[in-house]
């Protein structure tokens, strides 16, 4: 099945925008709201936030935790599950902390989005606009989170910019 990534900068209405279309689409099909949630709460200010968003969400939202492993928690749902990963950014961080392959990690996230027979959006911060950061690290960041956006554009049924709660399709 298709997917459609969604893209914009923090606090841009991107995860809205997301899960507002699951919700339509849920109501539509009948299908199951699951969230993929890729956040950890590694201090007290996170914790909160990660409370504050599945409140926010309500019981209507099955949540998965998957920090790492977004293509096994697809791997586990079905066809008529409605799915948002939230978010991807956050996805490449817990990667790059643990030092594993950022290039393999994306090629079997794309594939694992191809797969999926439900109905997927994957939210990610467009971090591409700014000017180049001052350190390498942050520089790399930003260099893999380009390269999995642009794979992942490629492979997606639809992209859409999301700026300032405004939606713009791309493709």
């Amino acid at each position: 099945m298709p997917f459609t990534l969604v893209l914009g900068g923090a606090r841009s209405g991107k995860s809205a925008f997301a899960q507002a279309a699951a919700e339509a689409r849920a109501g539509e099909t009948g299908g199951r709201l699951v969230m993929i949630a890729t956040a950890q709460a590694f201090d007290a200010e996170m914790a909160e936030r990660i409370a504050r968003h599945r409140q926010d969400r309500g019981s209507a939202w099955t949540t998965l935790e998957a920090p790492r492993d977004i293509a096994g928690a697809l791997q586990g749902l079905g066809a008529d599950d409605v799915v948002v990963v939230d978010c991807l950014t956050l996805w490449l961080s817990n990667l790059m902390l643990d030092d594993c392959d950022l290039a393999a990690a994306a090629a079997e996230l794309v594939a694992a989005a191809g797969r999926f027979e439900g109905t997927l959006w994957l939210v990610s911060n467009e971090v591409g606009f700014g000017i180049v950061p001052d350190n390498a690290l942050a520089r790399r960041f930003r260099d893999e989170a380009g390269r999995l956006h642009q794979a992942l554009a490629q492979a997606a049924d639809a992209v859409v910019l999301v700026m300032a709660g405004l939606t713009l399709r791309l493709k």
